[in-house]
């Protein structure tokens, strides 16, 4: 089977244990991972040829980066080394009325200063049937976007599916640049487009009527078929939309389910109740992760590949860390309605 290919940052992710606020820290807990290198996670846990292209510095947490995405199976031979620091985030894990909160600490990070023609794109696609970013990395910095929409062009030329997830991410665009002079002419490049109620909107000003996500209802799948038809037509490359649904009852109660638009028929997935989430970052990336699986896998039947992408990413708000690391038996456990959590053995 031909591989899928992701590139953007993986970084150093700290935070306080379990729901402790960064006031009260005395030590805290060490994972990696990135919206781009989640995906290849979960593909390769699936057993699916995945590969992460990135540029990590050399010194021992690069090395600790690297050995997390081989630990997990992800193929790891076209990242490039060098650059001063990997990127750091802190993670204040949020409950109940009291959401999560994040401070970045990843400027001049290695892939901020990754420069086109380092990468020889050509080679790295040999063999590639789809290649994946997100909205994350062009909001790092203009050479991380100029590689990506470089990137994205080769794909184009050698016939492989691109995907994207918008991932609009407000405190990562200070370079100078806003999303709508970027994300266009990267996204033009896309087949298959991922976003939630927010992307669409600050990336493009398309944004569905009548909702408000504050207050905390479930989202309505129809109200975003027009967000869907207006990013269809002013990206006519594009093949499928698909649009996270994501209620927030409070930061430890959230509903959570999907839809995929393939400019005819709108496809909704079951909702689920995640009343008890243990970590929700990463939470889209498993989506994507298990939808590029469900396009692949099930390619003649959207319905089901809508399915698997959001019962995997329902199971992953049950796993600490960035990355999901269910199993396909567990997903189309879930899938097939048994959510019972009973012991396996």
């Amino acid at each position: 089977m031909k591989k899928i290919v992701t590139f953007g940052e993986i970084m150093l992710r700290l935070s306080p244990p379990g729901w402790k606020r960064f006031s009260q820290a005395n030590s805290f807990e060490v994972v990696y991972g990135g919206g781009e290198s989640n995906v290849a996670v979960s593909l390769a846990n699936y057993g699916l040829p995945s590969e992460f292209v990135t540029r990590l510095p050399v010194n021992d947490l690069g090395d600790c980066a690297l050995m997390e995405l081989r630990k997990r199976g992800v193929a790891t031979s076209n990242i490039l080394r060098g650059g001063e620091r990997l990127g750091i985030y802190f993670l204040e894990t949020g409950a109940v009325s009291r959401g999560s909160k994040v401070v970045y600490d990843r400027a001049h990070s290695a892939i901020s200063t990754i420069q086109p023609g380092m990468l020889d794109w050509e080679k790295i696609f040999q063999d590639t049937q789809w290649f994946h970013w997100t909205g994350i990395t062009p909001a790092i910095s203009q050479s991380a976007t100029d590689v990506c929409l470089e990137a994205i062009q080769v794909a184009n030329r050698m016939g492989i599916t691109v995907s994207t997830d918008l991932n609009y991410r407000k405190n990562l665009w200070n370079y100078g640049k806003h999303p709508e002079e970027v994300m266009p002419a990267l996204v033009e490049g896309c087949d298959v487009i991922l976003g939630n109620e927010e992307d669409a909107e600050k990336h493009f000003d398309i944004h569905p009527e009548g909702v408000d996500v504050t207050q905390g209802e479930s989202m309505n799948a129809g109200a975003y078929v027009s967000v869907c038809q207006q990013l269809m037509k002013r990206f006519p490359r594009c093949k499928k939309v698909i649009v996270t649904l994501r209620g927030s009852i409070s930061a430890s109660h959230n509903t959570w389910s999907g839809m995929l638009y393939d400019g005819t028929k709108m496809y909704e997935a079951p909702t689920y109740q995640i009343t008890h989430i243990v970590d929700r970052v990463g939470g889209g990336d498993s989506f994507m992760g298990g939808l590029i699986y469900g396009l692949i896998q099930y390619e003649n039947d959207l319905q089901k590949a809508l399915d698997f992408a959001v019962a995997a990413s329902c199971l992953k708000h049950t796993i600490f860390g960035d990355a999901n690391l269910v199993t396909i038996d567990e997903v189309e456990k879930l899938m097939a309605g048994d959510a019972s959590g009973r012991v396996s053995r």
